[in-house]
């Protein structure tokens, strides 16, 4: 079997959506399964009842039963409204001849409104049906039609004819207590040799049940191709049913018994906004600090950079500080470094907080005698960054720490990259615009976007707005650093 359960829904329609064949869609999707649907009937039915049912011919329903099973493997088979005994014939045959591995039979013949949904003639042909499949999840009218005796109207009595009819048919039954009246809600799992599984429940008070059963059904069908388990997948179906039903009546869908809300606790938990791809996320962020960007381009000191132009007092200046900078940058490498969920990023950082105080810092020292440094003060702009990317270490979150620790790889990069071509042999600034225009840097940006826009891509919603904007306060802290030395200077 594939990692998803690949499961048929055979059933009737309904075209509001919460019965038959649509809601078993919803209901495998939403138990983690991929739903596939052959209509067996066309229900002209809303939450108030079903006005027609037409059943096409059944040469048509074998056609589709074999289209789906000629080309797809199916691990587990859901099978709703059978209207006749022609019908059901049709998908017995079916049945033997494909044997799907795993089978549950919701036995419609009483909708929730009361509306009988198979023919009389064909109840006997449904209790042949029922004794070749694993699990039958009849409702208590239906139960009795199964054992062919009178509806049972305490749980004990149910308990007693699911018993009989698990044992005359040698299969599993579904009791469900839904149609008792009181407080208490329990379902009942019972083996052909009697063994009984209680599952407590407690009675929601709402008129949100259209298309409980075959919802029900369904999810324990998806769940058990899953797990290979009975027990915990009706458990764990219940459960699912149970917030399903408490969540319907926000739904406001018709003004009758109306639907469950399928995905409720999908939508809570998950919401439905899509994640990003790691490319999108790329061109999602440099699309959003455009305006810093361009910012930087102008900066005079940038422009002045590229074309030699420079004084050189600024210059070194501004090296100073970049000095006192990457000590305390290559802290926040280091802490990324330890943060790190996996080996390979956690030997990037340490290999980049390594490259922050080495290489880049022998550049430096070309430039200015080391103990010169020591008569240097961080500038207000200098303070500014460090303390945003020490508060963000001291956070604890990586994500939300790689994030801010991008733009010093990405915009330095670019800038290099886009300025390098301009430079000649006897550029002042050549070594400088060597370092950030070479492929080792180019490599390691490169590396770092797409550890970063990977963790933005599997984040949470909530995580990936806060990385967004740790990554702009950073880039932000570099336009004001490339702009401080003219400010001072000139």
């Amino acid at each position: 079997m594939s990692g998803v359960p690949r499961v048929l829904s055979i059933a009737g329609t309904d075209p509001t959506g919460g019965a038959g064949i649509q809601a078993d869609l919803k209901s495998i999707a939403a138990n983690g399964g991929y739903g596939m649907a052959v209509v067996t009937a066309l229900v002209a039915q809303n939450t108030q009842g079903v006005r027609s049912v037409h059943v096409p011919p059944t040469q048509f329903l074998a056609e589709q039963l074999d289209a789906v099973s000629d080309d797809v493997v199916i691990d587990s088979v859901k099978i709703g409204m059978l209207a006749n005994t022609e019908v059901i014939a049709t998908v017995k045959a079916w049945l033997d001849r494909v044997r799907p591995p795993v089978i549950v039979l919701d036995p419609v013949m009483v909708a929730t409104s009361g509306d009988r949904l198979l023919d009389r003639d064909a109840e006997q042909a449904l209790r042949d049906l029922a004794s070749r499949v694993d699990l039958v999840t009849p409702n208590i009218p239906e139960l009795a039609i199964l054992a062919e005796e009178p509806t049972a109207c305490d749980w004990n009595a149910v308990i007693g004819q699911a018993k009989r009819v698990a044992a005359r048919l040698g299969v599993r039954v579904l009791a469900k207590g839904g149609h008792l009246g009181g407080e208490e809600l329990p379902d009942a799992l019972i083996d052909a040799r009697g063994h009984v599984i209680e599952f407590p429940g407690e009675r929601i008070e709402t008129t949100n049940t259209h298309g409980t059963g075959c919802s029900l059904s369904s999810a324990i069908a998806t769940r058990y191709a899953a797990t290979g388990d009975w027990a915990s997948a009706t458990g764990e179906s219940k459960r699912w049913l149970g917030e399903s039903i408490r969540h319907g009546s926000s739904l406001e869908v018709g003004s009758g018994n109306g639907p469950v809300s399928h995905f409720a606790g999908l939508w809570e938990r998950g919401g439905i906004v899509t994640r990003p791809t790691p490319g999108e996320v790329i061109t999602d962020w440099w699309e959003y600090i455009r305006d810093l960007r361009e910012s930087i381009d102008d900066v005079p000191f940038v422009r002045a950079l590229g074309d030699g132009t420079l004084d050189q007092d600024a210059f070194v200046w501004y090296l100073k500080q970049d000095a006192l900078y990457l000590r305390d940058y290559s802290r926040a490498l280091a802490e990324a470094s330890r943060l790190a969920p996996t080996g390979d990023e956690q030997a990037f950082w340490a290999a980049s907080a390594h490259g922050a105080v080495a290489t880049e810092m022998q550049l430096h020292e070309s430039w200015i005698p080391a103990d010169a440094l020591g008569e240097t003060y961080p500038s207000a702009v200098t303070s500014g960054y460090l303390n945003h990317l020490l508060a963000t270490s001291a956070r604890g979150d990586y994500a939300v720490l790689i994030a801010a620790l991008l733009p010093c790889f990405w915009l330095y990069q670019d800038v290099g990259t886009r300025l390098h071509p301009h430079s000649h042999a006897e550029h002042r600034y050549r070594t400088w615009l060597d370092t950030y225009a070479d492929d080792a840097f180019a490599a390691a940006t490169e590396r770092a976007m797409m550890i970063v826009a990977g963790a933005a891509a599997h984040a949470d919603e909530t995580t990936r707005a806060r990385m967004r904007e740790a990554f702009r306060a950073s880039a932000a802290h570099e336009l004001a650093f490339f702009a401080a030395p003219y400010e001072i200077w000139v």
